[in-house]
């Protein structure tokens, strides 16, 4: 019985070292894709035809540029961290020609710069052009902390419930991170958007395929142990195979990186 636990355990840790081999490709590849639509030249954002069809997978950090009027009166504060210090991410509307609104998160306002009344001179009045990056909504709140609307308190960028604070109709499911131009009065200060990936799959496969190795090896020695105590004995020919055939298994597993490994491992 202890064998085969721990014949079980060694496909397990194999399989799992494959997964993160899998998961680490997948992010290569998300992250070449971001880095693309962040450097490519902006483009129009999607049209309210197209807005059931957009997902993170498909638009975030793509570059936009859109032309339309800031509704300074509903702008929302939102709770931010960051490399300016703590503060408040300033999301305004902007009305486009076709009566359709897109938030705009125009930048980062240090703690005195949050009444509005400070900083009239930064509130741009007419025609505008923004550019920056698509982001989609974040729904919810903030970790450990929910959004609370009738109190002013936004944690997060939730579009929807941003929009039915302030009675907008026809809000885009996204908002826009705008980019680094210089604003009225250098507030608020744009451009501040973190683009960060963890890619640690590497090192997590590393060791599960080293604990892997590490329990096969237990095994054989287990066996090795066994077969000197009892060489005669049948039981421990038939363990000696079927440890060999299991670290065989295990060897095609490493070496198995493509879309066939999650079937592959489902039927060992």
């Amino acid at each position: 019985m202890l064998l085969t636990l721990g014949m079980l355990g060694v496909v397990l840790l194999s399989a799992l070292g494959v997964w993160q081999i899998e998961r680490r490709a997948w992010k290569l590849a998300l992250i070449e894709r971001v880095e693309q639509r962040m450097h490519a030249a902006a483009v129009a954002p999607p049209p309210h035809s197209s807005w059931p069809e957009v997902t993170a997978a498909s638009d975030e950090y793509r570059c936009v540029t859109v032309d339309g009027t800031f509704l300074n009166a509903d702008e929302t504060l939102v709770q931010a961290v960051t490399n300016e210090g703590p503060g408040f991410w300033v999301l305004t509307p902007l009305r486009i020609a076709d009566g359709t609104i897109v938030l705009v998160n125009r930048g980062f306002v240090p703690p005195d710069r949050r009444d509005p009344a400070t900083r009239r001179d930064t509130q741009p009045q007419g025609p505008v052009s923004v550019t920056g990056l698509l982001r989609m909504s974040e729904p919810k709140g903030g970790f450990l902390r929910r959004n609370d609307a009738s109190a002013g308190r936004w944690y997060s960028r939730d579009v929807a419930a941003i929009a039915a604070t302030h009675g907008l109709s026809q809000a885009a499911p996204f908002f826009i991170d705008a980019d680094a131009t210089s604003n009225p009065g250098g507030m608020p200060v744009g451009g501040l958007t973190i683009v960060r990936f963890p890619n640690n799959h590497l090192i997590y496969a590393l060791t599960w395929f080293a604990l892997a190795l590490m329990l096969a090896g237990a095994l054989l020695r287990i066996v090795s142990a066994g077969s000197r105590a009892g060489a005669s004995d049948p039981r421990w020919s038939s363990r000696r195979a079927a440890v060999r055939r299991l670290i065989g298994a295990a060897r095609n597993l490493s070496r198995d990186t493509g879309p066939d490994a999650r079937a592959h491992i489902g039927s060992a």
